[in-house]
């Protein structure tokens, strides 16, 4: 159905503090949280413009100030307002979300937005290869024009939550005949189309978590394409920023996610506690606080246009005292640590560090690394685009793409 807000007037200048608060009373005074089922509550918070304050109106959005978001999540947190999960489903609220704010047109936000962040529809990144991850530029799974729409053949790999996925943001090769970074086009794939086949890929923790996902003769018509033809490499580092913000930059209380953890055995069980442990969660807590301040500093450079190349600092950081924090956990808890919860292979529904066990923690650690782009890319780009130091020699930018070692 419509939304109803779409019809409404923009506004001539977002509303500040007051008036959202004002709006958000209102909302709840007349969707008792208690009372109106979850997922109308959802679709009616989104239609009045409270799910994305900083996105445009009849997008979510009030067109606010993007720093008035967690004040209006703490309100309906506190009203005991039903929430959206975005733990199931980071991928789209993320990464696919801000790239179609910024890419797509009015008929796929209609489309796509409101569903996306009520939670009824998940979504997947097919971007990675088995010989185009980290350069993800040497892809070659291949999209030829077919009347009105396109056909898709390749192969995609290390998918998180495909088996759960409605709906996947794909970037496939168009022109093989340019260098590799021009000749990409950025569509939205239906997870559900014929040809789409899904398999499961067993990882260190026992669970199923990433995928590998066969195409084959998939069709996606050209309303679903993203971007201009021959530009997905722009569409996609703009998705790819995101993404690390979205992992190394969230909000975060102090001693948040995996420092509170750590802290909190710490001080509940003194027994474990040791002079070198000591040494290392005071230099652990001081580098996640350095970490937190300075992705505070970058949400807030963030209200002013899109991400830049700091998401990258941010997910190498969040990457390394991930892993040394599940790390320390496990030297704590000596062979305590070492139990596991279940080897069985299971799909899981969402990623959670926080209630699974200490093995799991540390295991699942090791990924942070590489997903969201492997920390060797990501001091790369640091290097080059926020240091200003000279580039890497790169002898293939202008040959092209069916000309390189394959």
């Amino acid at each position: 159905m419509p939304s109803p807000w779409r019809s409404r007037p923009v506004s001539t200048a977002p509303p500040d503090a007051a008036e959202i608060e004002r709006r958000v009373a209102a909302f709840l005074a007349a969707h008792d949280p208690a009372a109106v089922p979850p997922r109308e509550f959802l679709r009616a918070r989104y239609d009045a413009g409270l799910a994305w304050v900083h996105y445009p109106e009849g997008r979510g959005g009030l067109g606010a100030a993007r720093a008035a978001q967690p004040a209006v999540d703490r309100a309906f947190a506190r009203a005991g307002a039903p929430g959206n999960h975005p733990e199931r489903n980071g991928i789209g609220l993320g990464m696919a979300a801000p790239t179609l704010l910024s890419h797509g047109t009015p008929e796929q936000l209609d489309r796509f937005l409101r569903p996306l962040w009520t939670g009824e529809e998940v979504w997947c990144q097919l971007f990675s290869e088995p010989g185009a991850g980290s350069d993800l530029a040497a892809l070659g799974t291949r999209a030829v024009r077919d009347g009105d729409g396109w056909v898709v053949d390749g192969q995609k790999v290390w998918t998180s939550m495909a088996h759960e996925a409605r709906w996947a943001i794909l970037v496939a090769r168009t022109d093989p005949a340019v260098p590799k970074h021009r000749g990409m086009t950025y569509f939205v794939c239906d997870m559900h189309a014929p040809g789409v086949d899904v398999r499961p890929l067993r990882q260190l923790t026992g669970e199923a978590e990433f995928n590998e996902v066969f195409l084959t003769g998939v069709r996606i018509p050209d309303t679903d394409r993203l971007g201009a033809v021959g530009d997905g490499w722009r569409v996609a580092t703009a998705t790819l920023m995101n993404e690390r913000v979205a992992i190394g930059g969230q909000a975060a209380p102090r001693e948040g996610g995996m420092l509170g953890v750590v802290t909190r055995l710490w001080r509940e069980r003194p027994e474990v506690r040791t002079a070198a442990g000591h040494d290392a969660l005071m230099r652990l807590w001081v580098e996640a606080e350095a970490a937190r301040l300075t992705g505070e500093r970058l949400r807030q450079r963030l209200a002013a246009g899109d991400p830049g190349p700091e998401g990258s600092a941010a997910k190498l950081a969040f990457a390394r005292l991930n892993q040394e924090l599940s790390g320390l956990e496990l030297e704590l808890l000596g062979e305590d640590g070492l139990r596991y919860d279940d080897w069985t292979m299971r799909r899981p529904t969402e990623v959670d560090f926080t209630r699974r066990s200490p093995g799991y923690r540390y295991l699942r650690a090791k990924g942070n690394s590489i997903e969201g782009g492997t920390s060797e890319i990501l001091r790369t780009i640091v290097a080059e685009r926020v240091l200003g130091l000279p580039g890497e020699i790169r002898t293939d930018k202008d040959v092209p793409w069916k000309d390189l070692p394959k």
